[in-house]
């Protein structure tokens, strides 16, 4: 099932490569929406597809890169948006 889901990473996130690493793990998986560092020091993302590929990013994320520590996160489920077509970093 296709779901929109917004995340918010705390930790280790910022200046680590996650946005990057997020970015590369969405187009393997399918994936589509947006990843940006927030003020706070942590990291919001938006991400679309079917919900396995979700759960099996934040894995990644959570084990894939020795840099990045997740401590904290925070997920909203959104409504779908349904003419999104990609995945980017945004500044």
């Amino acid at each position: 099932m296709k779901k929109r889901i917004e995340f918010r990473f705390s930790g280790r996130v910022q200046g680590v490569g996650f946005r990057y690493t997020a970015c590369h793990l969405a187009s393997l998986l399918g994936l589509t929406g947006w990843v940006y560092n927030d003020w706070d020091g942590s990291v919001v993302m938006q991400a679309q597809g079917e919900e396995e590929n979700l759960m099996q990013m934040v894995e990644r994320l959570e084990n894939n890169d020795r840099f990045i520590q997740i401590e904290g996160i925070e997920k909203q489920e959104l409504a779908l948006e349904e003419h999104e077509l990609s995945f980017e970093v945004k500044y």
